[in-house]
């Protein structure tokens, strides 16, 4: 995994702006600690940070290749899991390869069949290409966005970048928000409007797009979305169908060159992760290693609930102890957690989920000690249905996005300036934007056609903010995360599974608990959903309580102008009990909306941002 940046000027003769490239890539060095190379040419300068994983010598980057008399030069960030299986496609169509990374093959699949080889490629992926000869960029993202990319078009420019930082290095990008940009913050935040980059002039390549660049200028065309097929297969048939594509997505994300664990809370995904990886490493004589994440102090304070009914750590270790792995317990303590929450912001260059991101950024600080890759379980409660929202009356019926549900309680806390801000239009318009995007087989029942908009919802809205803060952490670690449920053949399957069959039994997520009958002890299969744990102890709550006050002392603290002190001094003084709902998803409550703010204040100031109002 890697991190890449990139110029490109179809009018002007740049290639003496080698400072430019170099201080673009420098931000990238924790994504890619290992090597860093750079491409300069009169019309396009790439640059690349390189975490080693596969192929040592032979995958340095930039990458080129010529073809015919033409030169193709390809960064990349990501990892292709069907390399070998297109390597030996394009060697029986002539071509040769020097080296055995999956870089060298993604090339040659674009040199092979152009824009098209999106269609060919299965894995976790931003990627730009230049073509010398025709003066001509493509860049690509994964189907469910595992990978980011960033750019702008300033100046007769493309600039290009795997996260914003990178583009706010080049001296034509200027760290601006505007009203469209607040309104995102306060409106969405911490999820973001596809395609967005929050900062004024800067956009992020959807999932499932490529972006051609030309003289004509950009052309963005999606390649990819979960098609509606009619679901034939009867429940057994269908579970073993799941079991063969999650498997087989979990056994190709296992090769690396470098040490690999997986997460592993007792929870059925993370579970079913390990269990397959274990196996596998068992066939090669290794044994996994797995790791959980705790806060100090939390058996003292953990407190049931409909969302948290049981805490993670015994359900690791039964499963630990089940699979045979080597497991870690991570323990976070509750005052570096409220510290990390700058480095969180900086790892992710926007606020986000809080002491989510901050546990996140800690965790992976402890797994990069010993491992370069490590295997996650995001994105089966969007694809299988593990949300409280799929199955609650009120939410299946909202008319807005039921992670989403506290616009009204969100205006009470800003500025008289902010309240005048359209946060419920802007809010419905994409909602109401998505639906239209929603494919539909004829003759659905009323039920169905919503449990299709909500999948489509979750896939392409809530499940890209869980991947984005997984990305932006553990690379701000040096660590590779791999997400097999995002194989996007399994999600594309799921999206077409009935509702009464997902809901096997009539449980969450019910399908993928027989599906993985004989993989999981019962014990495991039958546990019911927890979420990813948070801290249950009051000392971060005074930690966030003290550093919110000391940012509303400040006179200089560029949240002040954003919000109504005194609601928010009531905030404070309350923990955040003040505020009912929660702020985003189903856990970002008191302590968390205090953290949200102590973000957005540290992005304000750090970033220098300038506010057009």
């Amino acid at each position: 995994m890697c991190g890449i940046a990139g110029w490109i000027n179809l009018k002007e003769d740049i290639s003496k702006n080698r400072d430019v490239i170099i201080n673009m890539t420098n931000t990238l060095k924790k994504r890619g600690p290992d090597d860093e190379g750079h491409y300069l040419s009169k019309n396009a300068l790439l640059g690349h940070r390189r975490l080693i994983v596969v192929d040592p010598s032979g995958g340095a980057q930039p990458m080129s290749k010529s073809m015919n008399a033409k030169k193709f030069i390809i960064v990349y960030n990501g990892e292709l899991y069907n390399t070998e299986d297109l390597r030996q496609e394009l060697k029986d169509l002539g071509y040769h390869f020097d080296s055995y990374s999956d870089t060298e093959v993604l090339l040659t699949t674009y040199i092979h069949w152009g824009k098209d080889c999106v269609k060919h490629i299965n894995g976790i992926y931003a990627f730009a290409i230049w073509n010398e000869d025709k003066k001509e960029l493509f860049m690509a993202r994964d189907p469910l966005g595992v990978k980011p990319l960033f750019y702008t078009i300033k100046n007769n420019s493309l600039i290009f970048g795997s996260e914003i930082k990178t583009l706010l290095a080049h001296p034509f990008v200027e760290p601006i928000i505007d009203r469209q940009g607040l309104t995102e913050v306060f409106a969405l935040g911490p999820a973001r409007a596809l395609g967005s980059g929050v900062f004024k002039g800067i956009r992020e390549v959807p999932p499932a797009n490529y972006l051609i660049y030309t003289r004509d200028g950009a052309k963005l065309v999606e390649y990819w979305k979960p098609r509606c097929r009619v679901h034939n297969e009867d429940v057994d048939t269908t579970a073993e169908h799941v079991k063969f594509l999650l498997s087989d997505a979990i056994k190709r994300q296992l090769v690396a060159d470098v040490p690999v664990c997986s997460l592993l809370s007792g929870g059925l995904d993370s579970s079913a992760i390990s269990a397959v990886a274990a196996s596998e490493f068992k066939k090669q004589g290794k044994i996994l290693n797995t790791y959980s994440i705790d806060y100090k102090d939390n058996d003292k304070y953990f407190k049931a609930n409909s969302f948290e009914p049981t805490p993670d750590r015994v359900w690791a270790l039964k499963m630990s102890k089940f699979i045979n792995s080597n497991h870690h317990s991570i323990i976070n303590d509750n005052n570096e957690l409220a510290d990390a929450l700058y480095d969180s912001v900086i790892a992710g260059d926007l606020p986000a989920m809080a002491d989510i991101d901050s546990s996140f950024y800690l965790f992976f600080r402890e797994i990069r000690k010993k491992n370069t890759v490590v295997l996650s379980g995001e994105c089966a409660d969007e694809i299988f249905g593990g949300y409280p929202w799929y199955r609650r009356e009120e939410d299946i019926n909202a008319n807005t996005f039921p992670w989403s549900k506290s616009i009204n309680s969100r205006k009470e806390i800003l500025s008289p300036d902010l309240k005048k801000l359209d946060l419920e239009g802007y809010l419905n318009s994409q909602y109401q934007d998505t639906l239209k995007q929603v494919p539909h087989l004829d003759g659905e029942s009323k039920s169905e056609y919503r449990m299709r908009e909500l999948f489509y919802l979750n896939i392409k809205w809530f499940m890209i903010t869980l991947l984005t803060r997984k990305d932006r952490m553990s690379m701000a670690n040096s660590l590779e995360a791999r997400v097999p449920f995002a194989d996007y053949r399994l999600v594309e399957y799921a999206f077409n599974i009935p509702s009464e069959i997902k809901f096997y039994k009539g449980r969450e997520k019910g399908l993928l608990r027989k599906a993985l009958k004989g993989i999981l002890p019962d014990e495991i299969l039958e546990r019911k959903k927890s979420p990813y744990p948070k801290t249950h102890n009051p000392e971060y709550t005074k930690n966030v309580q003290k550093q919110m006050r000391k940012i509303m002392k400040d006179k200089t603290s560029p949240l002040l102008d954003l919000i109504d002190q005194k609601a928010v001094k009531k905030l404070v003084d309350t923990g955040g009990s003040s505020f009912k709902a929660p702020w985003f998803g189903q856990l970002m409550r008191g302590p968390q909306l205090l953290a949200y703010l102590i973000e957005v204040n540290t992005w304000l100031k750090e970033y220098k941002i300038k506010i057009e109002f």
